[in-house]
């Protein structure tokens, strides 16, 4: 039995401010504004309707520095209508999000009691990470698995899962795996170092928790990777997901990880990456998307702004002010920072062409 550098932990999001609490909402319908109705039987969240939820869905780009021909950001923003009794825990997982993803999209709006009524933006559009877009890909900061297909000699299909990721005592690493090995209903076999945490804490463990043990905190299904104690499962604490809850690992909702887990084949690359700016181009325009920096590990984010404009050839096709907008409100939401035409006179004529706006 390998042991695995994960366990049940109590909930917090960082700072320790969420709780492990679950409450009841409504039924969920997508549209550009959705909105949640209770049935005439007082219908109200289950694991059932989650599980019923579309996810998964896969989306076709086609990578490239060509700021024309590129096409790098995929999906789109929503709003969903707040009703009494709901909570951002409910509705980030009924569309496929994190915590704290619809938290930081949503400043101000209280996530355990959002006013009903409240359109709730729901940022389900998303820059892919600078990577090799190939195999898996968890970009740490974001809090988000893409996981890389190809789709011919010029594009990818790439489908996206939020995820539960380790303690700022506990921090999930930076770097490069493949998956080992594939496991349904994987033991749990806590390292010593867990056991004595646990120990410390009055919450002593056992040796080893069966497999399909409702404590078992690996879920029903397990990656295993190259990269020794570490690896991609479910959990039996499906609200932490878009939190930083584990001792490392990797962990994505029930119905996630039951999606995701038969498309990947043992040997598949992996990457650890740390990417809180991202930068990308669709339809010729310029996006960029910011995350708050989870580990410290940035000096400063507008200075890494810069740097991933440059990088990709971006730079002049960025209009700076909207840069420093985006930069200081570290949302999470892709938006478009684009030069537009009558200010981009001094750039290139296909740079140019691509800050013209879209009809």
């Amino acid at each position: 039995m390998k042991r695995m550098q994960c366990g049940k932990d109590i909930l917090h999001r960082g700072n320790g401010r969420y709780a492990a609490r679950l409450v009841g909402g409504a039924v969920l319908l997508g549209s550009i504004l959705v909105s949640g109705r209770l049935s005439a039987e007082g219908q109200r969240w289950t694991e059932e309707v989650f599980y019923r939820k579309p996810l998964g869905r896969p989306y076709i780009v086609t990578p490239g520095r060509d700021p024309v021909s590129a096409h790098t950001v995929f999906g789109s923003l929503r709003f969903y209508q707040a009703q009494k009794g709901d909570t951002f825990l409910d509705i980030a997982r009924y569309y496929d999000l994190g915590i704290n993803e619809l938290e930081d999209a949503n400043p101000g709006i209280d996530p355990w009691l959002p006013p009903p009524g409240k359109p709730i933006l729901l940022p389900t559009q998303w820059v892919l990470p600078d990577v090799e877009y190939k195999g898996i890909v968890v970009n740490i900061p974001e809090m988000r698995l893409y996981y890389f297909r190809s789709a011919g000699p010029n594009a990818t299909v790439v489908t996206t899962y939020p995820v539960g990721l380790g303690r700022d005592d506990w921090k999930t690493p930076v770097g490069k795996f493949t998956v080992q090995e594939k496991t349904v209903n994987p033991v749990w076999v806590p390292p010593q170092s867990i056991k004595e945490e646990h120990r410390r804490d009055g919450r002593p463990l056992p040796d080893f928790i069966p497999g399909g043990h409702p404590d078992n905190p690996l879920g029903k299904y397990r990656l295993r990777l190259s990269m020794q104690l570490y690896g991609i499962h479910g959990t039996n604490i499906p609200w932490g997901v878009g939190m930083q809850v584990s001792h490392g690992c990797v962990r994505l909702y029930p119905e996630d990880i039951e999606h995701l887990f038969p498309l990947v084949p043992v040997g598949t690359p992996g990457e650890f990456v740390y990417q809180p700016v991202k930068a990308g181009v669709r339809d010729g325009r310029v996006y960029l998307e910011v995350h708050k920096d989870i580990y410290d590990h940035t000096v400063a984010l507008h200075r890494e702004a810069r740097r991933v404009l440059e990088k990709l050839g971006l730079a002049a096709l960025a209009d700076p002010e909207k840069v420093k907008e985006v930069v200081l409100r570290q949302n999470g939401v892709p938006e478009d920072v684009t030069l537009e035409r009558a200010e981009a006179r001094g750039a290139s004529p296909s740079a140019k062409s691509a800050a013209a706006p879209l009809p």
